[in-house]
């Protein structure tokens, strides 16, 4: 992981810093909690509100607004060639419950600032621009997540519209049409692989890298692909105080040595990235029962696909070892798995020419979390572009951006667009698309 700085004495386009900054507060204020953080889970009066505060935006930045049939929010600016394939840019407004005020939002109301700098400067494009916010990216509903963008590139799954959504008795579909989709037209909303010419996200890092490392910009190398398997362990219920250690068969007490051996699956002996025991069930769960059966959900995230399969195995050897140790059984069974997206290499040479023309530092590095992006890649070359999160903090009421560091990050994607939205761009390369992903969480 290399950074480098590189300065210009160029003068690059630049977007209105306080336009941006105050948007973003207005934005704070739909949904915002006593706590200072932001709810506006997908669907919600909060989401719709926050729509139509940005489709107003939208309009004052010269686009033509409309919500499609997935209910994500769409703006349209023309090109030259007003038949030829747009560039897009675009997030999430939705938010998870008491989550913080730039999680998604910040890449749309930048999107939008791109925009309305272009509009003012009368700065035209080869290729149409259009600036999306993808409804349901966070999945709050009980529902998949990142609906918006799966449909867009085609991957809403059969039923889907049909299931139950989170303290409404209502289905999905009747949900998505009091927000403003239309259940009966989503299919209408896929776009075709070649429709789009590339898709490019900006997005808070939600992690310590580039905070810790004083580094402005970081360049995505790729969507880390996630695995989650449930492990199940079975013991033997008993009462507390009558049964001997000895003769004890403590489901929990397994589960425990596995949740210890877990750490061990990452780092310079381990198998992936990350792994996280992110969930403990027991039962009868009684202060007063030796436990008889545990589930533990583990996460397993990494860029490599071998290296999900090698952790799988690992997980699996650390089962056997613990319920041999207990006298009990274990089972561990894949439940999701969403394959590792790489981030297309000339865009990312995109995003390091517009950093490395503003004489920004760079940093290139995976991310960790799911994005709208992982979606969009299916049907067009995308890139993303990370902005440093202090305490690399996300999804809290504390999470929190530099202005400097929100304005810097709106400045690149101002620049990416510029480079992008020239129809002959050098170094275009023919878009063959990722490899098949499957899932749906963030």
């Amino acid at each position: 992981m290399t950074t480098t700085t590189t300065s210009t004495s160029l003068g690059p386009a630049r977007v209105d810093a306080e336009r941006l900054l105050d948007n973003l507060e207005r934005l704070r204020a739909i949904g915002a909690t006593r706590e200072g953080g932001v709810t506006r889970r997908a669907f919600s009066q909060e989401d719709v509100k926050g729509q139509e505060f940005v489709a107003g935006l939208m309009r004052e930045a010269g686009l033509t607004v409309h919500v499609d049939a997935a209910a994500n929010l769409v703006g349209t600016r023309p090109g030259r060639d007003p038949d030829g394939p747009a560039l897009v840019l675009g997030s999430h407004l939705d938010t998870v419950p008491g989550g913080g005020a730039y999680d998604g939002a910040y890449g749309v109301l930048a999107a939008v600032e791109v925009a309305h700098t272009l509009h003012e400067r009368g700065t035209p494009l080869d290729r149409p621009l259009t600036v999306m916010a993808f409804s349901n990216e966070e999945g709050t509903t009980g529902t998949p997540a990142m609906f918006g963008s799966r449909a867009v590139a085609g991957c809403l799954t059969p039923g889907e519209l049909q299931l139950p959504v989170d303290g409404q008795d209502r289905p999905l579909a009747q949900v998505l049409d009091a927000a403003g989709g239309d259940s009966r037209r989503v299919d209408d909303v896929r776009r075709p692989p070649g429709s789009v010419a590339a898709y490019l996200e900006l997005h808070i890092e939600q992690g310590p890298v580039l905070i810790g490392s004083g580094t402005e910009i970081g360049i995505v190398e790729g969507i880390s692909g996630r695995l989650t398997a449930e492990v199940t362990v079975r013991g033997q219920a008993n009462h507390a105080g009558t049964t001997p250690m000895t003769d004890r068969h403590d489901a929990l007490l397994a589960a425990a040595r596995i949740t210890v051996g877990v750490p061990g699956l990452t780092g310079p002996d381990g198998a992936v990235r990350v792994a996280t025991v992110g969930d403990c069930r027991v039962s009868p769960g009684a202060w007063n029962v030796v436990p008889g059966v545990a589930t533990l959900i583990v996460d397993l995230r990494d860029m490599s696909e071998d290296n999900l399969e090698a952790g799988l195995d690992r997980l699996r050897a650390l089962g056997e070892e613990a319920a041999r140790a207990t006298g009990t059984s274990v089972d561990v069974a894949e439940v999701q798995r969403v394959s590792p997206t790489p981030c297309d290499t000339g865009r990312r040479a995109t995003v390091r020419r517009a950093t490395d023309a503003l004489g920004l530092s760079s940093v290139t590095l995976p991310s960790g979390a799911g994005h709208d992006a992982q979606w969009m890649a299916r049907i067009a070359p995308t890139a993303m572009i990370f902005v440093p999160s202090e305490e690399g903090a996300s999804h809290v009421p504390y999470e929190r951006t530099a202005p400097a560091d929100l304005v810097r990050g709106a400045d690149v994607l101002l620049g990416c667009t510029l480079l992008e939205g020239t129809a002959e761009r050098e170094g275009t390369t023919a878009f063959e698309g990722p490899a098949t992903l499957e899932g749906t969480t963030t």
